[in-house]
């Protein structure tokens, strides 16, 4: 029972061994990343196995437009977790409560700009990508489902964002293994025996998330010795929503470039056909595994460095992030070289289709090295974060992003054409996300090193 107990409460991070206090919140958010990146990936399991290769290709292509319309989330739930878990760190009370509160109001306001302008730019957006024929209506219907039913996965996202900021991992990982349950039933149950295809795997994930956005609120409210929860705390206060859109805005925008460079990168991916587009779709779900233990530990240091520097412990800061990057290095490594051992039984899981399983097996190894490289880039960006520099890992993706990935990817395309190969050759895509990758982690070790986001403390 002491052991569970520890797991339950939350974590302070400005004492004890770093390695440890970092290992002890990561192991559970890690466990809630791999449950998360399931909804996708049983989307597209069952999708392709029950409904086909196209619905598979569907279900992908509407990935890069999904992400780019949900921006809004990214950037309060960050802004939240980053002023949540400094306060938490100075036991401020008073301010981690009305930064909770304006939190809450906040995501009700994107939550409905959201339903309403992605609802209305999904079927533009998906015209100007050139989407298939084959497949466009389904794409559109996939995705009007996720937007009208969105407050599922906006409160689900600040919320356990907010749980994390107060060192408790463990809660959200516990509600998530429960939707997650649910969207694999409620999958099965939509597609393989009512026959609603790709809008049943939608509703079945609109469900799930707002089964575990309703947990997670459950869970907050009874933390009241920590923070207080009152109407008053509801109502926007100009501090500190200015303060969380300052603090998320930069990180708003990374996924907005991100996913926009994706979208220009789709439109490649589309040229190549809809066999291409599956195998894609496969990678990168396979990719979405591969990247949980970068994420996670991002996530965690970004927690530990904001508590850190908010008791003003930053040699203690130092020390957790040599270690926190070593240790995800190492898990990465370990993990990608399961990944490369058993690719092809993996990519069976999607599709029997042989060829569609060799293609994707081959897009996958040419990213293997540079998931260790992410690991560098994830934990250290998640240091500055956490310290207050959104700025600098903005810069950083967005730079990467833009004036490596997007020309590299389509530099080779138009260097590799033949008349066998009118579009160039497809590597394309994941070479130039390799090389954006290597270079990432480059560039932000040397600012990492600089030392600047010492001075951004909330």
């Amino acid at each position: 029972m002491k052991f569970l107990k520890t797991f339950l409460e939350p974590v302070d991070m400005t004492e004890g061994s770093p390695w440890k206090k970092i290992v002890l919140f990561t192991v559970p958010m890690l466990v809630g990343n791999i449950a998360q990146q399931l909804y996708n990936t049983v989307d597209s399991v069952v999708v392709g196995n029950y409904v086909g290769d196209n619905a598979l290709a569907a279900v992908g292509s509407a990935g890069p437009i999904l992400n780019l319309l949900i921006v809004l989330f990214v950037g309060i739930s960050v802004g939240a977790g980053i002023m949540v878990s400094q306060y938490f760190g100075a036991k401020e009370r008073e301010e981690l409560s009305m930064t909770i509160g304006n939190c809450i109001t906040l995501t009700g306001i994107a939550t409905l700009f959201v339903m309403v302008v992605a609802s209305l730019l999904a079927k533009p957006l998906l015209l100007l990508l050139g989407t298939p024929d084959s497949i466009i209506d389904w794409c559109h219907s996939y995705l009007l489902i996720l937007f009208i039913g969105s407050i599922g996965l906006a409160y689900y996202n600040i919320l356990s964002g907010i749980l994390r900021g107060l060192g408790d991992s463990m809660s959200a990982l516990a509600y998530l293994l429960v939707s997650t349950a649910v969207n694999i039933v409620l999958d099965v149950l939509f597609v393989a025996k009512f026959g609603m295809g790709v809008n049943g795997v939608a509703l079945a994930t609109v469900i799930a998330q707002a089964i575990s956005a309703i947990l997670c609120f459950i869970r907050l409210m009874r933390l009241s010795n920590i923070f207080d929860m009152d109407k008053s705390y509801l109502k926007l206060k100009k501090k500190n929503t200015m303060k969380i859109i300052q603090l998320g805005l930069p990180s708003g925008v990374t996924q907005a470039i991100f996913s926009m460079a994706m979208i220009v990168v789709q439109s490649l991916t589309n040229s190549f056909g809809e066999m291409f587009i599956a195998a894609n779709v496969i990678v990168m779900r396979v990719d979405g595994f591969a990247m949980m233990p970068n994420f996670s530990f991002g996530t965690a240091m970004t927690t530990y460095a904001g508590q850190n520097v908010g008791a003003r412990l930053y040699d203690r800061v130092d020390k957790g992030a040599k270690q926190g990057t070593w240790i995800a290095m190492a898990v990465s490594a370990v993990l990608t070289g399961l990944i490369l051992i058993f690719g092809k039984s993996l990519m069976g899981i999607f599709t029997k289709t042989p060829e569609l399983v060799e293609l994707s097996r081959d897009m996958m190894g040419i990213l293997a090295v540079g998931y260790i490289a992410m690991a560098v880039t994830q934990s250290l960006s998640g240091v500055m974060r956490g310290a207050g520099d959104t700025m600098t890992p903005m810069w950083i993706s967005i730079a990467t992003t833009i004036f490596v990935r997007v020309p590299i990817a389509y530099g080779i395309a138009f260097l590799t054409r033949t008349p066998e190969l009118p579009n160039g050759r497809q590597e394309c895509i994941f070479i130039s996300l390799l090389v954006s990758w290597l270079i990432g982690a480059i560039v932000t070790f040397f600012f990492y090193k600089k030392g600047k986001w010492k001075n951004k403390a909330v």
